[in-house]
């Protein structure tokens, strides 16, 4: 069974060798081309995504994924190239799991900003989210306890169980493990 409800942070790192398995393409609205690695994801997470998707859209929502899987290599260079702090160590980041997603909205012209919280799409992300098995994965007031600033845009597939009893209260996913 695939580890779904793993910790990923810097005191939890992921093997460089780690590559989910089976990884697929979504097929939601991204902000990439058909074939980008970043649209990869876990096959449960990204099933579970497409219906989040389908769902927002139906509702007249305009969501966009951003980014998804990427392999520690990508994170290496990600990391090496940026040098404000902002970009996780390789190895320490959730998208390497396959189970994290980026998401964002044409009204903040999909960017990866906490302007995503205000607008429609991400009220309804943080309402909605966990009724496919998403969490926000680091949540506003937690950035102490997940080593992360708040961002609104970066949801994280945990099964729908984990995610539902996460949002009643209000715990974050190392707060679960500390139990």
């Amino acid at each position: 069974m695939y580890p779904y409800t793993i910790l990923v942070n810097r005191e939890n790192p992921l093997s460089s060798h780690f590559i989910p398995k089976p990884l697929v393409s979504a097929s939601f609205p991204f902000d990439a081309p058909a074939g980008a690695e970043k649209r990869l994801m876990e096959a449960s997470a990204c099933e579970a995504a497409e219906e989040l998707f389908a769902d927002c859209a139906a509702q007249g929502f305009c969501l966009y994924g951003v980014s998804a899987y990427r392999p520690y290599t990508r994170q290496k260079e990600l990391y090496l190239s940026c040098h404000d702090g902002t970009v996780a160590p390789p190895g320490t980041s959730e998208h390497q799991t396959g189970l994290a997603l980026d998401v964002s909205c044409p009204a903040v012209g999909l960017q990866l900003t906490e302007a995503f919280a205000d607008t429609p799409e991400g009220k309804w992300l943080n309402r909605c989210a966990p009724l496919y098995g998403f969490v926000l994965r680091y949540p506003k007031g937690k950035e102490k306890i997940t080593g992360y600033p708040w961002e609104p845009w970066h949801i994280r597939y945990v099964t729908k169980a984990l995610s539902l009893y996460l949002s009643l209260t209000g715990m974050s996913l190392e707060e679960y493990y500390l139990l």
